[in-house]
């Protein structure tokens, strides 16, 4: 047998599988067992078999490959959404193809979706947009799009964190512990996550019947928290940031300048990425469902695609906010005196 006859049928009564195991094995799927893939590329290699997607894409009609538009990408929340939608396609069976934009332009944001659209995806997931007016992006028409970003206002289906529920819960932990007032570090004005965490923050002192403190402008990374550090006053006794970069920057600034954390101010960020349980002290902040939010957008979209659905554009689509969960360690505590 030659490399240009081998099959997928040939592949699979040498391993002794169905086709649909090759098949999974050939699309990358996790729900194959260790032994029966190492049996299945053996026996792909035996035979000189290689997996024709493009011709697997005119059979079936569909390529499986997901496109995912980005904002940002270095960001903590986008990278780790599309860590879980890669996880989460990888387990279906489908590929991702990865776009990065730096600019919520709508021009760029509608070219990057035609750029896509042209590479063989069958469906689109967009994590952040952030533009003023959902309704001037123009999508490629007949491309089922879901999106994580609250910004579209039911013109598209999204998917996100409840980051003012999250936010609340943060709030309010520091007023259970008795702080009279909670000062707040934002992430940038143009973030839409940023403005519901600082909306969130102001609507739960003022339900306490506390008037809000100036809010400190923070750009996301730990060197503008080291700075907010300077500007929270010496009266201040609890800050809640709005990411866990920046409550790391300003613990730090705190503790050089001889104000204790939990001691003197308490301080409570968001994200609960990897690192947060391991600073000193060890970090209390809102976790976002990373992984259920990569989970939920993958089968949403996956569902549009075998409904055919098409992009909608108008108002009307559900939207889905995933809770946030507040982890409490040791960088909170009750005031002194």
């Amino acid at each position: 047998m030659t490399p240009a006859r081998a099959s997928m049928s040939d592949v699979a009564r040498l391993a002794g599988v169905s086709g649909q195991t090759v098949s999974r094995v050939a699309n990358g799927s996790l729900n194959v067992s260790d032994d029966t893939r190492k049996r299945v590329l053996a026996a792909m290699e035996s035979v000189g078999y290689t997996p024709n997607t493009a011709a697997r894409a005119l059979r079936s009609g569909t390529f499986d490959t997901i496109g995912v538009i980005a904002h940002r990408l270095a960001r903590t929340g986008e990278s780790s959404i599309v860590e879980a939608v890669v996880a989460a396609a990888r387990n279906s069976g489908h590929t991702v193809t990865l776009l990065d934009i730096d600019s919520t332009d709508h021009e760029e944001m509608a070219e990057a979706a035609s750029r896509l659209s042209h590479q063989a995806i069958d469906g689109l997931i967009i994590i952040r947009a952030e533009i003023e007016d959902a309704g001037r992006l123009a999508l490629p028409a007949g491309l089922p799009v879901v999106v994580s970003d609250a910004t579209f206002g039911g013109r598209l289906p999204m998917i996100g964190s409840d980051h003012a529920g999250g936010a609340r819960a943060a709030v309010e932990h520091l007023l259970e512990l008795g702080h009279r007032t909670v000062h707040h570090v934002t992430g940038p004005a143009d973030s839409i996550p940023s403005r519901a965490r600082l909306a969130a923050w102001r609507g739960v002192l003022r339900e306490h019947g506390v008037v809000p403190p100036e809010p400190i402008q923070g750009d996301w990374t730990a060197a503008s928290g080291h700075a907010a550090a300077a500007l929270v006053p010496d009266e201040a006794t609890a800050v809640f940031c709005a990411n866990d970069e920046m409550a790391a920057g300003l613990m730090l600034a705190c503790q050089a300048a001889g104000r204790s954390v939990p001691g003197d101010l308490s301080v409570v960020g968001f994200d609960d990425i990897p690192l947060a349980g391991f600073l000193s002290p060890p970090l209390t902040t809102v976790r976002q469902p990373f992984a259920e939010l990569g989970r939920r957008l993958v089968e949403e979209v996956l569902a549009r695609i075998e409904r055919g659905a098409p992009v909608a554009n108008v108002l009307g689509e559900p939207a889905e906010f995933v809770p946030c969960t507040l982890v409490v360690r040791e960088s909170t505590a009750p005031p002194r005196g």
